[in-house]
């Protein structure tokens, strides 16, 4: 095996194991000899080595043999050298951003400029952009925390992007929790904890999605504490992640805790109907160009903003079935195809708002007994509460018109279609009306 037999396996890597992978992890690899079906390379340090021998070793094996090369086995020496210390002291080091050690690489999708910002996320979004600028520390760490599909993921993601276009000589470590704590198992198995400290203290910006999954893992939580305060003492940025506030968390050391509020925590609130309603604009511009020709009816955008509130990856989740499908039957994607084809997405959504729950809302509202607004009065006094109620009850829950005016005194469907049809109508030239509907959603949301 030869020089110019590596470069030819190197150039099938990159394809094979992708762009960041082999600028971190194969292109540090120096070819040194072919002996006896072991192929030797020199690697700057150990921990380089036994990451590429666990992780591309197979890989490696494969092209080297497909390559014309006999080999069955790899070697591993290390120099003792970083690549960033091979280099004159004016060069300029490339980011390293270690996604692949995180199992979840750093999406392309997920930028600043892609981020919808609302009143829940408009705190975490200015922090994370004054971290993203770089320069001297001004909160460290910065702690995002916020439930499942709310964009802590998305902000760390863009904070990360942002630092290697803007400062590419940082060296930059993204990962979760769960990997963190697996690195660190592997090293203390493996008696490896120096590389362990090397890799971990040797960074600039450090980033930990998840960090709830450490909480009751004494050893782990040891190691992180050190990190954690190694990293700060060096003026080194810090950003991690949980699906809760520090102090929430349970488990967690009460000395991790208090490092952990000692920088800035921001919580990323349940989005509103303003945000999601934004979301779903904004990817409705992308889907456009994906689906020329596709249209969607008015009102669309509104109801999947009301109806589906808890998570934003369900809602662009749902969004993007919706436009796949109507390309598939090719038809335009109005409110009945929407119910149609997001049936089970709407009927999971419901849990937390029946119809019942909307009559006691807008019977406490607008101060009347519940009986009064079932019952088959019809005076205008409990009329229009009992359209609202219908109107919301349509909107906000998976119920049928039969269902739904079942639910008011055993009223017909065509009772129900009429209110629902009264109060669309009413709620553009009455703003009381308008105002009162935006307030019971809100109510019903929370």
């Amino acid at each position: 095996m030869t020089n110019d037999m590596w470069a030819k396996v190197m150039g099938a890597l990159k394809t094979t194991v992708g762009a960041n992978n082999f600028s971190n992890w194969i292109e540090p690899l120096e070819f040194v000899k072919l002996s006896d079906a072991v192929v030797t390379f020199k690697v700057p340090t150990t921990f380089i080595g036994n990451y590429v021998q666990q992780n591309f070793g197979e890989q490696i094996m494969y092209e080297l043999n497909r390559a014309g090369g006999s080999v069955s086995r790899l070697m591993f020496e290390a120099t003792g050298a970083s690549r960033a210390s091979a280099k004159p002291a004016a060069a300029v080091t490339k980011a390293t951003f270690v996604d692949d050690i995180a199992g979840s690489p750093l999406d392309a999708r997920f930028t600043f400029d892609t981020f919808i910002v609302g009143k829940p996320n408009e705190l975490a979004n200015a922090a994370a952009h004054r971290v993203a600028e770089g320069g001297p520390v001004t909160f460290n760490p910065l702690f995002l925390y916020g439930g499942v599909g709310l964009g802590k993921t998305h902000l760390m993601h863009a904070i990360a992007h942002e630092l290697q276009r803007r400062s590419p000589e940082l060296n930059v470590l993204y990962l979760s929790a769960e990997q963190f704590m697996y690195r660190f198992i592997t090293a203390l198995r493996e008696r490896k904890m120096m590389d362990f400290k090397q890799l971990f203290r040797s960074v600039d910006v450090l980033m930990v999605d998840d960090v709830q999954f450490i909480a009751g893992k004494d050893s782990t939580q040891e190691e992180f504490f050190h990190t954690f305060n190694a990293l700060i003492d060096g003026k080194k940025q810090i950003i991690i992640s949980a699906d809760r506030a520090p102090g929430e968390i349970k488990d967690l050391e009460e000395r991790i805790k208090s490092r952990m509020q000692s920088g800035l925590v921001v919580d990323l609130h349940p989005t509103d109907y303003e945000l999601r309603l934004g979301i779903l604009q904004s990817k409705v511009e992308v889907y456009r160009g994906q689906y020329p020709g596709l249209s969607i009816a008015p009102g669309v955008l509104e109801f999947l903003a009301h109806r589906i509130s808890t998570n934003v990856r369900v809602l662009e989740g749902a969004l993007t079935r919706l436009f796949a499908f109507a390309s598939l039957v090719g038809r335009e994607i109005t409110l009945e195809l929407t119910q149609d084809c997001l049936s089970d997405v709407l009927k999971a959504s419901d849990r937390k708002v029946t119809v019942e729950e909307i009559q006691r809302r807008v019977s406490e509202h607008y101060n009347i007994r519940l009986s009064e607004m079932i019952g088959p009065k019809r005076v205008r006094n409990y009329a229009r509460p009992r359209q609202v109620a219908m109107y919301l009850a349509k909107q906000m829950t998976s119920r049928s018109l039969p269902e739904i005016g079942r639910r008011f005194g055993g009223r017909d469907h065509t009772t129900v279609m009429h209110g629902v049809r009264r109060i669309e109508e009413l709620k553009i030239t009455d703003s009381q009306i308008a105002d009162d509907l935006e307030l019971l959603r809100r109510a019903l949301e929370e």
